[in-house]
């Protein structure tokens, strides 16, 4: 005899426990449940036609591997939270320091505009950076011609493409390159700036810098102490 709602492929002892189960709505079971169900399972077996041991010991191999992965799942999310947490610890060390790291913002504040540095692994028979604001409009093209392999540093005036002053704010860029033959090279481009803050995003640690870009914590590759201006008793510095 079929029990109506449920599939003709439960036993009566599935289709009790999952009856008075209905209201919890679950997607899964979980441990407690799965062993329940096994041995409400049992308790309901038929004498004449009882449980074979390929089947007992199919089910218990199930239960134990259903186990095992709730086993490690709870300490994948646990070595994922301390791994975050570290990370948080190890980027608060970095306030305060000059850092360089993998990116493609500069920005321009009070009249002052962060470098960007880029490097290339072979030489280029011409280079040019787009300069982007933060709507994705290209404010300026600058050329920058044939290249020998190696690391250099650009420094924009902070002028668009008519030759005004843009105002302050962050600012993208995107670099390109080729070489003789025409033929794309890779290009590497690297920001620095001052660490005042650290944020946590998606699981990452983001460092806040003093012209208010973000940096990925992961993309550091330079960290540099800030340099300290020595005052004589006098008042002027040395």
């Amino acid at each position: 005899m079929g029990y109506v709602g449920y599939s003709n492929i439960l036993g009566r002892a599935e289709a009790d426990m999952a009856a008075s189960n209905t209201p919890q709505h679950k997607s899964s079971l979980g441990t407690d449940d799965f062993l329940k169900l096994l041995l409400t399972q049992m308790q309901n077996q038929d004498p004449a036609n009882p449980m074979e041991d390929k089947e007992y010991m199919a089910q218990m191999a199930q239960f134990s591997s259903l186990e095992q992965l709730t086993k490690v799942n709870k300490n994948l999310e646990s070595m994922s939270g301390n791994q975050a947490q570290e990370q948080m610890v190890s980027a608060v060390g970095f306030i305060g320091k000059e850092v360089k790291a993998e990116g493609y913002s500069l920005s321009r504040s009070d009249g002052k505009i962060s470098k960007v540095f880029y490097g290339l692994g072979e030489p280029v028979a011409n280079a040019f950076i787009n300069i982007y604001d933060n709507d994705k409009n290209l404010i300026r093209t600058v050329q920058l011609g044939s290249k020998a392999e190696g690391t250099y540093e650009f420094e924009w005036d902070g002028k668009d493409w008519s030759g005004k002053d843009v105002s302050d704010g962050v600012y993208n860029i995107a670099m390109a390159a080729e070489d003789a033959n025409g033929k794309p090279v890779m290009v590497k481009t690297e920001v620095s700036g001052e660490v005042t803050g650290v944020v946590s995003e998606g699981g990452q640690q983001f460092l806040h810098l003093k012209d208010g870009r973000y940096i990925n914590f992961l993309n550091i590759r330079e960290v540099v102490s800030p340099t300290v201006v020595a005052e004589s008793p006098d008042g002027d510095s040395s």
